[in-house]
């Protein structure tokens, strides 16, 4: 849930709570259950205002039973929604913060990028590539749109960065022109197309290798000019069919 939508949410609730308790003491009010009558919407919102702020100037106070409990309610109500809204919203912003400080450093790393493997996406061949190019020391990236996942390859030590994979302007942070090899590995295999396109044009020279889930996603890739289309099911079946042929090679010999 963005910080945006949060404070909208939280916006909406407080609204909520002040119509509530406008309401409220309008009608309490017009029936004497405060010390003076409430004859009209402004005085009723006057006195929720004043209530839920916890000024409370003594001018207006509930005298029956039901409006000490409705002014209770209102206050509860009305500091509960009052206080996560500045924990939350806080905490979203002391977040976004850390995070644009930390994009600040990355961005200084980026500058040092030359001849290193960008891996774009996280998805089964790219998580097992980027072990073995861990192993081996080589220099290499990922970038994933799950902020999630980034954190989690940071914390193993990985050069891990979020951006959306179909923005130009994301992607051109990476030195993609620089990279000695790219890799795209995408869950969402739908979105390989787009993904291509903008890589080609950031990195015009540099070998390109896309992993391609389906026939269809191939057949799709193919006319791209990628150097290497990986179909993972097509090899795990052409290796199956070389077992089966070698198998009945044997039986004859």
């Amino acid at each position: 849930m963005s910080m945006r939508f949060r404070f909208l949410a939280y916006l909406a609730a407080m609204v909520i709570v002040v119509l509530f308790g406008t309401a409220g003491t309008y009608m309490l009010g017009s029936r004497g259950a405060f010390s003076e009558k409430i004859s009209s919407p402004i005085s009723a919102l006057y006195f929720t205002i004043v209530t839920l702020s916890t000024v409370g100037y003594g001018d207006i106070y509930p005298v029956t039973d039901t409006a000490r409990i409705f002014v209770m309610i209102l206050i509860i109500s009305g500091l509960s929604i009052f206080l996560s809204a500045i924990t939350v919203l806080s905490g979203d912003f002391l977040s976004s913060r850390i995070e644009r400080l930390s994009g600040g450093l990355a961005g200084t790393e980026r500058r040092f990028f030359k001849r290193h493997i960008v891996l774009i996406g996280y998805d089964t061949a790219n998580a097992l590539l980027a072990e073995k190019l861990n192993a081996a020391r080589r220099r290499f990236i990922v970038v994933t749109v799950d902020k999630s996942v980034a954190d989690q390859l940071r914390n193993r030590g990985y050069l891990a960065y979020v951006a959306d994979y179909t923005l130009r302007d994301d992607m051109a942070r990476f030195g993609l022109e620089r990279a000695s090899e790219i890799v795209i590995d995408l869950r969402d295999s739908s979105k390989a197309v787009y993904v291509v396109l903008v890589v080609k044009k950031l990195a015009k020279g540099v070998r390109l290798s896309v992993v391609a889930p389906t026939l269809e996603i191939e057949a799709h890739l193919s006319d791209l000019g990628i150097d290497n289309i990986i179909n993972p099911t097509k090899i795990a079946a052409d290796r199956l069919y070389g077992l089966f042929t070698a198998k009945k090679e044997d039986r004859r010999s």
